[in-house]
């Protein structure tokens, strides 16, 4: 991946959405942020991964971005803490003790053949219909998954058949910076 953040961008990106999601939780305002920090000003996709106890409690992203990347990852991490249907909304209590982790993309490439695929490297979009679904790159490394079961759990979070990428779906491979303040 093109342009990646150096370690003080990445602190200072961390401390952002984590000051943004303790702040909405908190009183419902997200804070007033400005940066010079070049990498931070780029604009780009991200996501933002909120665990509990090492446990998903929430994660949401966009893969494009007409803002700079330091306001986007302050939509994502608001949208993770309080807007993620699978979780209910952050409380202060679940303020006490949460990491992030926040995944900084490269631009979608539409994949040929699956081959191109590299577990590990790679996160999946896939695209049949209104269906669509997308797990990062590290999803398929934490699970220690080959590429043909992440694949297959792309599909199921799309809503597909296990199978559905085997014909008629749009498979798009992206790469990401993945960083945590763990």
């Amino acid at each position: 991946m093109a342009e990646l953040l150096t370690r003080k961008e990445q602190k200072e990106l961390l401390k952002i959405a984590r000051e943004t999601i303790v702040s909405s939780v908190t009183t419902g305002a997200i804070p007033v942020v400005e940066t010079t920090a070049a990498g931070l000003n780029r604009e780009t996709g991200c996501f933002v991964t909120i665990k509990k106890q090492g446990q998903l409690r929430g994660c949401i992203g966009n893969f494009v971005s007409d803002k700079p990347l330091y306001r986007l990852v302050q939509e994502m991490a608001v949208s993770a803490a309080i807007r993620d249907p699978r979780f209910y909304p952050m409380k202060p209590h679940d303020l006490d003790d949460f990491e992030l982790d926040l995944s900084v993309l490269s631009p979608l490439v539409l994949a040929e053949s699956v081959d191109e695929i590299t577990v590990g490297v790679h996160g999946i979009y896939i695209v049949k219909g209104s269906y669509r679904g997308v797990l990062l790159p590290q999803v398929a490394s934490e699970y220690g998954w080959d590429r043909d079961t992440f694949l297959k759990h792309t599909c199921l979070k799309a809503g597909l058949p296990e199978d559905a990428w085997r014909k008629d779906c749009e498979i798009y491979i992206f790469s990401a910076q993945v960083f945590g303040d763990r």
